[in-house]
């Protein structure tokens, strides 16, 4: 039984979704189909890149995974089709999959060339169905595709470190439902700048200088609870996927509000970690 999973921009309030599922059901009629989500940021190729990295490898090895974001086909963004680490990628060459390609070497990369065989404009429905219902059969990516070296990179998806190492600049890559603000520093690379340093981390004029385990670190389980006043305080995590997150303890955009709207933090938006050598 194939594992083919999805993430889309394309929300529940429309068709889309529904279609692709009956479409690939129609090409595999025991497929098994995962949403991993459809609550991408229109276009956002950077938050899909995030999410996708860090679900992919919780599926087995084969698993097929159509990312239908930013997939018209035009003169700059193809369509490709990639093996990396056992699982197969069907997606628009437009740097989402250069994030795990950052990390992973993939095992083989084609541009999808099989367009003059279908009709219609709806990318994901029309080509990345029959591409991965292509792939579920076993079939090769040579009959569906030409060999390339590499897929197109996402700008700022490095952090920008200082010519003396004093200074690592990251940028706001993702935002969760919990308004919490995730940048593209991770875990190893910061560890491997700082050597042990003190530090200070700026975002907008907010100040920190401690990088919490849990979430909850912040709160002094001494105190009577009903004393207590967490709930809305900042903090800096490395976050489950090992990226630096700034997150509000207990945060709810309803009440105490989150990291994003509170501290005016946006997408690419800048964060800074300054080293001292004291």
């Amino acid at each position: 039984m194939a594992i083919i999973t999805l993430t889309t921009d394309f929300g529940m309030k429309a068709h889309f979704v529904g279609a692709v599922k009956g479409a690939l059901l129609s090409e595999i009629t025991d497929a098994n189909i995962v949403d991993i989500s459809h609550n991408i940021s229109p276009f956002n190729v950077m938050e899909a890149a995030y999410v996708i990295q860090n679900a992919f490898s919780s599926f087995p090895k084969g698993s097929i995974h159509v990312i239908g974001v930013d997939s018209e086909l035009n003169p700059e963004n193809s369509h490709i089709a990639m093996v990396l680490n056992g699982h197969y990628f069907v997606c628009a060459n437009n740097g989402i999959l250069s994030m795990i390609c950052n990390d992973i070497t993939p095992d083989q990369i084609v541009e999808v060339n099989i367009h003059d065989k279908i009709v219609g404009n709806f990318p994901v429905l029309d080509i990345f169905v029959k591409v991965a219902a292509h792939i579920a059969r076993g079939g090769t990516l040579e009959v569906i595709g030409k060999p390339i070296d590499e897929v197109k990179p996402i700008k700022n998806i490095t952090p920008f470190v200082g010519s003396d190492n004093n200074q690592l600049i990251g940028n706001v890559i993702f935002i969760d439902r919990y308004d919490n603000v995730i940048t593209n520093i991770k875990k190893s690379f910061f560890e491997t700048l700082q050597k042990g340093r003190r530090f200070e981390i700026s975002a907008r004029n907010h100040k920190f200088k401690t990088i919490h385990n849990h979430y909850s670190d912040i709160v002094d389980f001494r105190i009577p609870i009903d004393k207590r006043n967490d709930e809305g305080r900042g903090l800096v995590v490395f976050n489950s996927s090992d990226y630096l997150e700034i997150a509000m303890y207990k945060s709810n955009k309803a009440t105490v509000g989150g990291a994003s709207t509170l501290m005016g933090l946006e997408m690419m938006d800048s964060v800074t970690i300054s080293f001292f050598d004291d």
